[in-house]
């Protein structure tokens, strides 16, 4: 009786009063009551069904996930949803050739089940780490079955496996799918919903993809762009483009270096130098001045992935007209 004083007070007001009313068709007290009381039982059941679903629905465990960089985050929340709260260690800004974890995010590692690796440099000392603290911990290398390439080089720079892979579409395709199959894997009674996630996914992937072939199908010669950090060597492959990087051996040039830059601009009639927010502008400005060009913001690190590829896209029309 508690129960149902609290419905009719809370829930029932409005279709109750209304009911009452209804009342006065009949023709006496007793048919009005077992009006009521049928049209009540009827209306308990459905208020006690939006009560039980708010309460499933606040008390709804989420996945906890950790991922090394933010365009991770946007293929998590394309294949997981709202299922999922995503740690993203590299914060905006940082370098994660060097990016040391905040003790908040370590903290936030030792609650969670997954870890997506994407094969970036502070992975290799931190990844044990994190798996040390948390035994639990579940780590995906997302980047599994891509076949990696060196990283370009200008001039004496280091071999090294170029990590960027999120950047080109066509990979993006394998990261999502050793994604789903982390969180089929984790639970499997939602499996039907993470594929089908998945399955929008590519769809929008190959949309992007071709977006962004009609935007860089460049018939000139100009194909080449100049980068301070060679992030963007998948993309310009898959649109037919070739970058050419600034730094030697993660460093700004020197200036028997950088004179061989300037001469390689003008020659190429480079007139656009790209550079990330992770890295200084000081090369590149030096060259752009010298070709009188300009310096172009391209961050590899963007969270809103599509977003951010049409943005770089647009910039290099333009440049490269």
């Amino acid at each position: 009786m508690i129960v149902l004083s609290k419905l009719m007070k809370m829930n029932c007001k409005i279709k109750l009063s209304r009911l009452e009313r209804a009342c006065i068709r009949f023709s006496s007290k007793s048919r009005c009551r077992a009006f009521l009381i049928v049209m009540i039982a009827g209306i308990i059941p459905i208020s006690l069904g939006g009560l039980v679903y708010s309460t499933q629905a606040a008390t709804q465990k989420k996945i906890l996930v950790v991922v090394s960089i933010a365009p991770q985050k946007y293929f998590v929340q394309k294949i997981a949803g709202n299922r999922v709260n995503t740690i993203v260690m590299v914060k905006a800004g940082a370098n994660p050739a060097t990016y040391e974890p905040k003790p908040k995010q370590l903290a936030g590692v030792t609650r969670s089940e997954i870890y997506f690796a994407i094969g970036v440099p502070f992975e290799a000392v931190w990844l044990k780490r994190m798996a040390a603290v948390n035994p639990k911990l579940v780590v995906v290398q997302s980047d599994a079955g891509i076949e990696k390439k060196a990283m370009e080089k200008y001039s004496h720079s280091r071999e090294a496996m170029d990590p960027h892979v999120w950047l080109a579409p066509i990979h993006v395709k394998k990261l999502s799918e050793n994604m789903l199959n982390a969180f089929i894997r984790l639970d499997p009674a939602s499996g039907a919903w993470y594929r089908a996630n998945y399955n929008r996914f590519l769809l929008e992937i190959d949309a992007l993809d071709a977006e962004l072939k009609e935007m860089l199908s460049i018939k000139k010669n100009r194909k080449t762009f100049m980068v301070f950090h060679p992030s963007w060597g998948y993309f310009a492959e898959s649109y037919g483009l070739k970058q050419v990087p600034v730094e030697i051996e993660g460093k700004t040039p020197k200036a028997k270096e950088l004179n061989r830059l300037i001469r390689y601009a003008r020659e190429k009639k480079i007139e656009s130098i790209f550079v990330q927010p992770q890295f200084s502008k000081r090369g590149a400005k030096i060259i752009a001045d010298a070709i009188g060009g300009r310096v172009l913001i391209a961050d590899p690190l963007a969270e809103q992935w599509a977003d951010n590829l049409r943005r770089v896209a647009q910039q290099l029309k333009t440049a490269l007209r």
